[in-house]
């Protein structure tokens, strides 16, 4: 079966100190490394066993992964197995990007997030022209606080055109509509991201074909939804696999509602759900953005096909 994966382990600590963050400049000790690489390292040899499913795997570590030389080394390894369709990571791209060489460019992928405060604009953008000219899959994206706006202009301006920029509407915020304008100019698929789905009742892909998966193998259907469905070790979780209903009253984060069949964003993003690049490049995002701004909470759902 097709089957995504998306990974947390122990790891929580993070070299940034973003205030709309809790776990700005927080550090692991030493044990917990050595438990997160431990766990980081069973996951991958089950996903490297595991050649029955047609894996796609996304890390989302509460901290920076790419910093630890483990999170690099299985996203390589992954990346050259036959069975597994894409490896990708979210990172805020600190690190060095030399190791993407090792990796297969065609499974490998970048969810990066540019941190204005935290980084040197010049320092991120090279960062990204270096996965441009390298062939690395990647998106790049900033939290949409007012303050952001003027910086997320200027990287957009300079970035390649065909590197999807997106917006997440940051949590807290009450966007009024000029505000919303201004950020639907760069990212026309803001509109989902400024207001929670409702999605009590709801199809979603999770927990059928999407799990997700701790760093002890709990798998549950969501990183949002606590119940569990069984360990990813010793097999259990597969006889609880099946299309089901999301229980919450709403969903609020992408990596959760992108999920939902009631939205059009598998077809918006066939081929890089993971990593968040639309199928047909950023252009046709932008011609698409008329049918797609009526996906807010409240007004119906339609489906579009780049």
């Amino acid at each position: 079966m097709d089957l995504t994966v998306l990974y947390r382990g122990p790891l929580s600590s993070c070299d940034y100190d973003c205030p709309y963050c809790p776990f700005a400049k927080r550090r692991d000790s030493r044990e917990r490394l050595t438990a997160d690489r431990a766990a980081l390292e069973r996951f991958a040899g089950w996903a490297a066993g595991n050649t029955g499913d047609r894996l796609s795997v996304l890390f989302t570590p509460w901290g920076e992964g790419l910093v630890r030389s483990w999170y690099r080394r299985a996203l390589v390894e992954l990346s050259h197995l036959p069975h597994v369709r894409r490896v990708a990571i979210q990172t805020n791209l600190s690190g060095r990007t030399g190791w993407t060489a090792e990796a297969d460019r065609d499974t490998l992928a970048l969810w990066c997030t540019y941190h204005p405060g935290q980084t040197p604009y010049d320092r991120f953008l090279g960062k990204c022209r270096e996965l441009a000219s390298a062939g690395v899959r990647f998106s790049v994206g900033v939290v949409g606080l007012p303050e952001h706006l003027a910086e997320a202009r200027r990287l957009r301006a300079a970035l390649p055109p065909e590197v999807y920029l997106w917006v997440n509407a940051a949590e807290g915020h009450a966007y009024t509509d000029p505000e919303a304008a201004n950020w639907t100019a760069l990212d026309p698929l803001f509109p989902f991201s400024r207001h929670p789905h409702r999605s009590a009742g709801l199809p979603c892909r999770t927990g059928a074909s999407v799990i997700s998966v701790d760093g002890a193998g709990t798998v549950r259907r969501c990183h949002f939804v606590k119940a569990e469905l069984g360990n990813l070790y010793d097999g259990s979780y597969r006889a609880a696999l099946r299309p089901r209903a999301c229980p919450l009253a709403v969903c609020d984060c992408h990596i959760g509602y992108v999920h939902l069949e009631t939205l059009p964003l598998y077809d918006v993003f066939a081929g890089g759900v993971l990593e968040r690049v639309p199928a047909a490049g950023p252009a046709a995002v932008h011609a698409a953005d008329p049918a797609l701004g009526a996906a807010r909470v409240g007004l119906p759902v339609v489906s579009v096909t780049p």
